[in-house]
């Protein structure tokens, strides 16, 4: 069965994926980029092949989002991680999951003031068209080369739709900013969450301060310095990949984000921001 890692986009996912993937795929907890790459996204369009599903049809593609998880979970026995940036959801009379597929989700979410600068940056946008972006509650994530077309929402809607795995004890929600600056103990905490699902594992603490490490932002900035990170962007203005770690831990919204788009973003959200320690 699949343990969602969800979140709405630029809040912290490849962090996650980045220890989770070190600590359970590398042999001596050392962050590899081909390690992070076995944590893939759902929903994308080799899913759907085996169906027989057109790619390019996106009511089938909705339609079977949970056969093609059926797929998925035939091969038993294996811990199965996948990133996803889809609200939980019904489209086309059809949910985007269910419990026999799902064990549990992981969600990770981030203060929408730095989420937007960040948004920003990476889909070359100005800070208006972003939180536009966030602020919609109709927004999907449209079909890459990759990927298929998922229903995304506003960060409000994305982060509130994965609670529903609550009444089933199948959620944990962990804050980007605590798993920047208190790794090693949210790291822990998602251990236990997964203890809690029945995946047995065992903990070696050498291996996981390893995994703290090699995961530390500036390592990874500089790790994409040296090598091809294949998932940042390629700037259709100069045709090159761009850099996917910019700024992480030093995005400050007070630093990039002007105040009309703040007080929009605050009031907007001023409920879950307050819930969550935002406000």
């Amino acid at each position: 069965m699949i343990v969602w890692l969800a979140s709405y986009p630029k809040s912290g996912n490849t962090l996650l994926r980045s220890i989770l993937s070190t600590y359970f795929y590398s042999k001596d907890g050392v962050l590899k980029f081909e390690d992070l790459y076995k944590i893939t996204q759902f929903p994308q369009s080799y899913h759907f092949l085996p169906l027989g599903i057109d790619i390019d049809d996106e009511e089938q593609v909705f339609k079977n989002f949970i056969n093609a998880q059926n797929l998925i979970n035939e091969d038993k026995g294996k811990l199965k991680f996948f990133k996803t940036h889809s609200s939980l959801c019904k489209m086309h009379d059809c949910n985007f999951t269910d419990l026999k597929n799902t064990l549990g989700a992981i969600y990770i979410v981030r203060d929408p003031r730095n989420v937007v600068t960040s948004l920003a940056h990476h889909f070359s946008l100005n800070i208006d068209e972003a939180t536009e972006i966030i602020l919609d509650n109709n927004r999907f994530m449209e079909k890459s080369l990759k990927t298929s077309k998922v229903f995304l929402g506003s960060w409000r809607s994305n982060y509130n739709s994965w609670k529903e795995l609550e009444k089933s004890k199948k959620y944990l929600l962990i804050k980007y900013e605590d798993l920047i600056h208190k790794k090693k103990t949210v790291t822990l905490k998602i251990f236990k969450f997964l203890f809690s699902l029945g995946i047995k594992f065992e903990i070696d603490m050498t291996k996981l301060n390893k995994v703290i490490k090699t995961t530390d932002f500036e390592n990874m900035k500089n790790k994409e310095l040296e090598e091809t990170f294949y998932e940042a962007l390629i700037d259709d203005k100069t045709g090159k990949r761009k850099n996917f770690f910019k700024l992480g831990p030093k995005n400050d919204w007070r630093k990039h984000l002007d105040k009309r788009n703040k007080d929009i973003i605050e009031k907007n959200f001023s409920s879950e921001m307050r819930e969550l320690g935002y406000l």
